[in-house]
């Protein structure tokens, strides 16, 4: 009987020298896909659960938008050009006259600023040109890293918005453990802090280690969230699975 109080007691020091925090897998680098430029989606290459590799078109917009922002600088520099062709003629003229002495040097002096002036603004446009032209490569819309489509609110014939989710990408690569663990024992973790990782329906158990402390606590539950790195050669892991850490406090 005695034997067995000290195995109790063993058994409930033990216990009372772990911590298991509920929580769940996360991936600590994913993103929200937007457009740069309005315009109607053409295509959508993908759907949600597709695995896309970095490059990959996700889906491609018209090019409206553009088209009219090209017209209207094609416009522009074709004036400056014209407005430069009539000032270079006149200043020609203007210093055959000069020669002669039939016109103030000032005449000839105006018009040369004018012709500089002009180069100025044919420069302008080129370049406003040029930056209009590169806007069409945007109009593919690509993955920015390896990852899962875990999310797509987007069709062909909508509208896409910039600033306006269309696809959610999530990278397995830089997958973490999102947990909350209360205040009275938050000071028992740190920054690097080791614990034991599981996830219960892969029977996967592996080492990780505290990766982040977020300091902002739950007004309604007094409990602040962590973030705990692991490694897993497991391609089978989702963001948000269930995962436990455990934690010893001694």
């Amino acid at each position: 009987m005695k034997k067995l109080l000290i195995l109790l007691a063993l058994g409930v020091s033990l216990i009372a020298e772990t911590i298991t925090l509920s929580g769940s897998v996360i991936s600590d680098n994913q993103k929200m896909i937007t457009s740069r430029f309005m315009g109607f989606v053409t295509q959508v290459n993908v759907s949600e659960g597709d695995y896309v590799k970095k490059g990959q078109i996700l889906y491609t917009i018209d090019s409206r938008e553009i088209d009219s922002a090209k017209r209207q600088a094609e416009l522009s520099l074709q004036m400056y050009q014209n407005q430069y062709n009539n000032v270079e003629l006149n200043l020609m003229r203007y210093r055959r006259l000069l020669e002669k002495d039939m016109v103030a040097k000032y005449e000839v002096e105006n018009l040369e600023l004018a012709e500089k002036n002009m180069k100025d603004m044919i420069n302008i446009a080129k370049a406003r040109l040029n930056e209009v032209q590169n806007q069409y490569r945007y109009l593919n819309i690509k993955a920015p890293n390896n990852g899962v489509i875990v999310a797509k609110n987007i069709k062909v014939g909508e509208m896409a918005m910039p600033g306006m989710p269309a696809i959610i990408l999530s990278d397995l690569t830089n997958l973490k453990i999102s947990a909350e663990i209360s205040e009275s024992n938050l000071k028992f973790i740190k920054h690097g802090t080791k614990v034991i990782v599981k996830i219960p329906s892969l029977d996967i158990k592996t080492i990780g280690k505290v990766s982040a402390i977020i300091p902002s606590s739950n007004p309604m539950t007094h409990t602040f969230k962590i973030k705990v790195s692991f490694k897993s050669n497991n391609v089978s892991v989702y963001p948000g699975m269930y995962a436990t850490v455990a934690l010893k406090v001694n």
